[in-house]
């Protein structure tokens, strides 16, 4: 387990809290650096399709967006860089607000099949694409460049896996029809001797 997520995560309250609930609390080894994404958090990131951002407003509350795109829209620049194209929405920049003030974020990025998430903490940037041509041919594809409003960079700081536990694995119309492939072709073809026969 990435040690920085814990160390940001497990605070005093929730440590206070873990010892009323449990009789005790997690032990945390304090002032580690940096979680860098391994293979694993990489190869994970680059298949997904969505996530799910949290920024917090400077009144102090959380708002959770939803971003997604083709599998891997969200570019892993390095082990400790992501970044993504934010294209034309609903025009109430509420993200963008809220990290005009404050850089934090989280990321949930859920792969619902396999019942598996990964979160990642991070201090995020918005960057304007007309400023930055070269990010937009790195975070972009070409068909999706006319539409990007905003590019966003986040530097990764602490990740954890989920356990299981409690996710309903849900899938995607294409997984369902590439299940199901194979049952119509036999399907077909049993129809093709049934008529077949007098």
């Amino acid at each position: 387990m990435a040690q920085k997520f814990l160390e940001l995560t497990f605070t005093p309250a929730v440590q206070a809290a873990q010892a009323r609930q449990f009789g005790r609390s997690v032990r945390l080894p304090g002032d580690v650096p940096p979680d860098a994404l391994t293979d694993d958090e990489i190869d994970f990131i680059r298949s997904r399709d969505s996530f799910y951002l949290a920024t917090v407003s400077e009144t102090g509350w959380p708002y959770v967006q939803h971003r997604g795109g083709a599998p891997g829209f969200l570019r892993v620049l390095s082990p400790s860089q992501l970044g993504f194209a934010d294209y034309q929405g609903n025009r109430q920049l509420l993200s963008t607000g809220n990290l005009s003030v404050n850089d934090r974020v989280s990321l949930f990025l859920m792969d619902y099949p396999h019942r598996t998430r990964l979160k990642i903490l991070g201090h995020a940037r918005v960057l304007d694409p007309r400023e930055h041509l070269d990010l937009v041919e790195k975070l972009a594809e070409p068909a999706t460049r006319p539409i990007t409003e905003r590019l966003m960079l986040i530097d990764v700081v602490g990740y954890d896996w989920n356990c299981p536990k409690y996710i309903t694995p849900c899938y995607t119309a294409a997984e369902v029809e590439r299940a199901v492939a194979p049952l119509r072709a036999r399907i077909a073809e049993l129809e093709a001797q049934l008529a077949k026969k007098p």
